[in-house]
């Protein structure tokens, strides 16, 4: 039952950072839901393997190539799903920064 308030609050974050920056939109709450659901799997299964096989490039740039990598997993979602696009290299990058920061603070309000 957690995991089902997980995906909600996940689908509320991908909203309010689709209606804070511009160059991202998503059609509807179905969608922001599709939306952290892939982002969920891409998140457990395809982004280890990213970060495992840019080791050496993570460690030249002290971390800051992870931030690189999270664009890389919203364009493969923006790939997966119709509803949901994203418009460039900075509004991704904008979008995993507030995604992160509003879902960590909406899973704080309800724990």
């Amino acid at each position: 039952m957690s995991w089902i308030i997980k995906i909600v609050l996940s689908a509320l974050a991908v909203l309010i950072s689709a209606y804070v920056i511009p160059g991202v939109s998503v059609k509807s709450f179905w969608t922001a839901i599709l939306v952290a659901v892939v982002l969920a799997l891409l998140n457990a299964f395809v982004k280890p393997i990213l970060t495992i096989l840019t080791i050496p490039i993570t460690i030249v740039t002290l971390g800051l190539f992870l931030l690189v990598i999270n664009v890389i997993i919203i364009y493969i979602a923006d790939y997966l799903i119709a509803g949901f696009t994203v418009e460039g290299f900075i509004p991704a990058l904008l979008f995993s920064l507030v995604l992160s920061v509003v879902g960590w603070l909406l899973s704080a309000i309800v724990d």
